[in-house]
């Protein structure tokens, strides 16, 4: 029997350049590398350094500290500075100070206190030095954290997934509007129904997923700085002339995020909760796109350009080319949606005032948000080397007389209601012409001829094919 890995193989877990466990730091790491400025340890890690300076900056800008000095602009900036110019000889620093400390934030105090310590080789008789008691003042870790992971979140949709998430409806915005007058066969239960355009299909996704923007677009991105268990006492009892709800409201505002003024020592994270949720609707309603999308490729509607697709079909079978964008799309929605539906229940509990499940769960924010992005990213190039094939679509409607059933008994009730006679039973009377039959044009304009219905309703109705039975499906796309 031979056996995988060989004895004697090549330990990839030593190998450098680090090997990616994760396909989404592997094989798709081109397209979700901007997550990394927001939701990696390092994205992190800067954002705490940017709490920690701006909290420092905050407290003697305001004069909250008794016989504090004060900053100049040089200072000022040269702490700013550290967000700036936090590289990767800053994170290398920061990982091995974490290694001594285990604990995340102190390292980002240290590694803050180290630069203040070296701050006179820039700024001579810098006040930098003095200011070491003044990093982290009256703040609990959760202080750190919550209005570090504000600030990535925020920054992360905003910039990360927001831009492709309104790429994609925009795309279909356009799609909708230039198709506005193809129309298609649809198929209720998978049977085939009354026609409708392809632009206005394609315009309903754009409908539902604007609503989910907006609802994203929307959410507050909450934060606190209130101590240990939210009480201020500590503040209270070092400081007690300063009014500190209005200091860290003022604080938290300043970061361009909404105070929370009732905390226990964690923010609540409900508000995150609320967008992943949003997130997930969001990418419940790709993947119904996504689907849609493959079962028309599978109908013929859309047919793929092949320079647009550029891949190989099959490793066997040459004249395919898959529908791969959409199914990638596809599996990536639902594993990104799993992450979100768990981020989103989880952290929203956490025991009494603080546990330390939301440290590890928050880790995976990031994941959940990549596989959605690339999800969008597949959708925007799968719908992008499509084309729509009018002529399949006509042809499926020339077949399918008998959805005009609909339309001839609806018109029926209607002439009978005005006092045309002989119009009883027309839903069971079409349902004999057309259910489980195919119907030609010839044999449904014969129908509706017999029916000696008022003259100008049966003209309407002989007028009347499989492709001009759209209502008004066109000008729908208005609502866009």
């Amino acid at each position: 029997m031979t056996v995988f890995p060989p004895a004697h193989h090549v330990n990839f877990a030593e190998l450098q350049p680090a090997i990616a466990l994760g396909a989404l730091d592997g094989r798709y790491r081109p397209v979700v590398a901007e997550l990394s400025n927001y939701f990696s340890e390092a994205g992190l890690n800067r954002a705490r350094v940017f709490v920690e300076v701006e909290w420092l900056i905050y407290l003697l800008d305001h004069g909250v500290l008794p016989g504090a000095p004060q900053l100049s602009d040089s200072e000022r900036s040269y702490l700013r500075s550290l967000t700036e110019e936090f590289d990767a000889e800053a994170i290398r620093e920061l990982a091995a100070t974490e290694a001594v400390t285990r604990h995340d934030v102190k390292a980002v105090e240290y590694f803050i206190k180290d630069r203040l310590d070296a701050a006179p080789t820039h700024i001579p008789d810098s006040v930098l030095p003095q200011l070491h008691e003044v990093v982290h003042i009256f703040c609990t870790s959760e202080d750190i954290n919550n209005l570090s992971y504000a600030l990535v979140i925020k920054a992360g949709v905003e910039k990360g997934w927001l831009p492709a998430a309104r790429q994609l409806r925009d795309d279909l915005v356009t799609r909708a509007k230039e198709n506005a007058n193809i129309p298609m066969l649809c198929r209720t239960h998978g049977q085939p129904a009354t026609p409708s355009t392809m632009g206005k299909e394609l315009a309903v996704f754009a409908y539902r997923l604007s609503r989910q923007i907006k609802r994203i677009e929307n959410i507050d991105f909450l934060g606190k700085i209130n101590g240990a268990t939210g009480t201020y006492a500590a503040h209270v009892t070092a400081i007690p002339t300063v009014d500190w709800q209005k200091v860290s409201r003022g604080f938290v505002e300043s970061l361009g995020l909404t105070w929370n003024p009732l905390t226990t020592q964690i923010e609540s994270h409900d508000w995150q909760a609320e967008l992943y949720a949003d997130i997930a609707r969001y990418n419940r309603i790709a993947h119904n796109l996504a689907t849609d999308a493959w079962t028309y490729i599978s109908l013929d509607y859309f047919h793929q350009n092949l320079s647009a697709q550029g891949s190989t079909g099959s490793s066997t079978m040459p004249h395919k080319v898959n529908p791969i964008r959409f199914e990638n799309a596809e599996a990536n929605l639902e594993i990104s949606t799993a992450l979100l539906d768990t981020l989103a229940a989880t952290l929203v509990t956490s025991r009494l005032q603080r546990d330390l499940t939301d440290s590890t769960t928050q880790r995976n924010i990031g994941t959940a948000l990549g596989h959605s992005l690339l999800a969008l990213d597949n959708l925007i190039r799968g719908l992008a080397g499509i084309d729509i094939n009018a002529e399949a679509m006509a042809r499926d409607l020339d077949a399918n007389w008998e959805v005009l059933g609909e339309a001839v008994q609806q018109t029926m009730r209607a002439a009978s209601i005005a006092g045309a006679t002989g119009m009883d039973d027309p839903y069971e009377r079409l349902k004999e012409l057309t259910r489980g039959n195919r119907v030609t044009g010839e044999q449904m304009r014969e129908f509706i001829a017999g029916l000696h219905l008022p003259a100008d309703v049966e003209q309407r109705l002989l007028a009347l094919t499989p492709e001009t039975y759209t209502g008004i499906a066109a000008t729908l796309i208005d609502h866009l």
